[in-house]
């Protein structure tokens, strides 16, 4: 089965060569990740890591709905932070974006993200029908 790819025009434009999204055999999405950048300005949104987290979810947001999926498809995500110290404030921004049953998630510390990114996300989705 050939790759299937979700381009998002009112999200981001990717800053490499990758796809906002892909998929696969089995009805499963793969979000490339998002950083926190504004998608009308091409910059990074300024504030804190509450406010990178809110912009990297509305971009995630953006990706899901072009697919034809939402944030309650998610079954997995991998959230990578430069500095674990603000771990917190990230995760109360998540908590308000998932809700119980919550998907798996990995937190991952990096050495650095692009464009001085202090947050990226990444999500896995999978629904029971197809789109």
């Amino acid at each position: 089965m050939p790759r299937l790819t979700v381009t998002d025009p009112a999200a981001p434009d990717p800053v490499g060569p990758y796809s906002h999204a892909a998929s696969g055999p089995g009805n499963v999405l793969y979000l490339s990740g998002q950083t926190p950048i504004d998608p009308a300005t091409g910059a990074l949104v300024d504030g804190g890591i509450d406010v990178q987290t809110e912009r990297v979810f509305a971009n995630l947001a953006s990706v899901l709905e072009a697919a034809g999926r939402s944030f309650a498809d998610v079954v997995k995500v991998n959230v990578y932070l430069i500095d674990m110290g603000d771990f917190a404030a990230m995760n109360s921004v998540y908590a308000g974006v998932f809700s119980v049953p919550y998907p798996a998630r990995t937190t991952i510390a990096v050495a650095g993200l692009p464009l001085g990114a202090r947050v990226e996300i990444e999500l896995v989705a999978a629904s029971a029908t197809a789109h």
